[in-house]
């Protein structure tokens, strides 16, 4: 499993120029390790594949690349290097590729490069200012070769430039988490819900992820066996966890605390990264005691990371999983109803809350009947934490499978519903009609994935990686 994102950095450049040039081959090797320091600040490991010049070292470059399990390629761009020794690192490589087009300075210093006695050390000069020149050369080759590349164009030690390739290495890790990604999938689909059905075979082939068919009648058997101070001891972290309210009995809070210590041991069991479920009910009591019991300990797993979808919406849990990996939340949800005197979205749902980005302490309420479905029992009721969030769907598309679909907004203060849901409320730069419109045109599932902060650049980066149609609703 990625621990930590492994990035290949190699220069390139032209081998003819190091003899005629003194100094040019070092002071570009300076380069490249300027690079590939600012890349280790980032909890990447960095591979360094030095500075290529030759069809030959590329080869060696390239397979050294491969045999490292590198996540992605950073091709650092130094001078003008030949498409011909760019070619055979990239094929032999087999990774993501980005292209740094870097210059060392903002512009070459026109007067002081016009008064050097010497034009050979003109030259010199000039070339490692000559990023830009072999990038179409090397562009070219790409596209003919059917290379998907990616590109940062700017100035070596420039604030801009390094936020592109944080986002860059920040999308790579998300992508790499997605390939270790394992889905546990317990219980069936919600019946009648056809934009939630999901072709499995294509979302593994997609984000590089693993699925687990799961039966509830092993999280009810794994159940059966929690002792009582083990239920004690649970109840005790939601009471630390949660804002239990007086009204929550305390048979309740014991069966939701037996079924969350169960459902640990059940990710644990089946090395889950993320979960999916939905359960009917047909009678069978301990099931139904299971699945109705689920809320709080589900609550629980997605704020540690482990995002767990209702409705068993195999898509979202996907979105929770690249939000939540972006450090960013990902809470399941759905817009319900318009707001139009205050121009707001109303969005939430029932089932677990990612309730590491709740406004305040998440509410634990106790719940009659479960809306929809079977049972009842104890449920959360939060809010996301105000200020500037962005909206996640993973939709079909009939050309690549799937497409990423985003808006960004904020999440403000105001009245909710305290109906023991998730329940925020949502401004879109294009107002609630517009935002509605624009998003239900891309045609996507009722559920999305909601994080914190404004995302929409790292997730088109992270499309760009998955090869992914990307759309930005607002």
């Amino acid at each position: 499993m990625h621990s930590t994102l492994r990035i290949a950095l190699c220069g390139v450049g032209l081998e003819a120029y190091w003899e005629q040039f003194d100094g040019l081959k070092a002071q570009l090797e300076g380069y490249v390790r300027q690079v590939a320091q600012l890349l280790e600040q980032t909890d990447a490991d960095v591979i360094p594949l030095g500075l290529v010049d030759t069809p030959g070292r590329a080869r060696e470059a390239g397979r050294h690349c491969r045999a490292s399990n590198a996540d992605v390629l950073f091709l650092y761009v130094t001078t003008y290097a030949l498409s011909n020794t760019v070619l055979p690192l990239v094929q032999r490589a087999g990774v993501p590729v980005i292209v740094l087009n870097l210059q060392p300075h903002a512009a070459i210093d026109y007067s002081a490069f016009n008064r050097l006695p010497d034009r050979t050390k003109m030259t010199g000069h000039w070339l490692a200012y000559c990023s830009a020149c072999p990038v179409p050369e090397i562009a070219n080759v790409f596209a003919r070769a059917l290379i998907p590349f990616h590109q940062v164009t700017g100035i070596l030690g420039e604030e801009e430039t390094w936020s592109q390739i944080r986002d860059w290495v920040a999308a790579a890790k998300v992508r790499a988490a997605l390939s270790e990604n394992r889905l546990g999938l317990l219980g069936h689909y919600y019946s009648g819900m056809l934009d939630v059905a999901t072709d499995i075979t294509q979302t593994c082939i997609t984000f590089g992820m693993h699925t687990e068919i799961l039966e509830v009648d092993e999280l009810s058997d794994l159940r059966s066996d929690i002792q009582q101070d083990e239920i004690s001891a649970r109840v005790q972290i939601f009471r630390d966890h949660f804002d239990v309210q007086a009204d929550c009995p305390e048979s309740e809070l014991n069966r939701a605390a037996r079924t969350s210590v169960a459902l640990d041991r059940f990710v644990e069991r089946h090395d889950l990264q993320s979960l999916a479920y939905y359960y009917k009910g047909s009678g069978n009591e301990a099931n139904e005691d299971t699945m109705s019991s689920i809320i709080l300990g589900t609550s629980l797993l997605t704020a540690r990371h482990i995002p767990v979808a209702g409705e068993y919406e195999v898509k979202n849990a996907v979105a929770m999983k690249i939000v939540d990996a972006f450090g960013a939340g990902g809470s399941f949800t759905e817009y319900y109803a318009i707001d139009f005197n205050d121009d707001i979205v109303m969005m939430g749902h029932d089932g677990p809350g990612h309730t590491a980005i709740a406004q305040g302490k998440t509410k634990v309420r106790p719940l009659a009947v479960y809306h929809g479905k079977m049972g009842r029992g104890l449920s959360v009721e939060m809010s996301v934490r105000y200020g500037p969030v962005t909206m996640l769907s993973i939709a079909e598309d009939h050309e690549h499978g799937f497409k990423l679909i985003v808006a960004q907004g904020a999440c403000e203060e105001g009245p909710t519903l305290a109906i023991g849901n998730t329940n925020s409320r949502y401004r879109f730069p294009i107002g609630a009609r517009g935002f509605v419109e624009k998003w239900n045109e891309q045609g996507p599932a009722h559920h999305c994935a909601v994080g914190i902060g404004h995302l929409a650049g790292r997730l088109e980066k992270l499309a760009k990686l998955l090869d992914l149609p990307f759309v930005q609703v607002c």
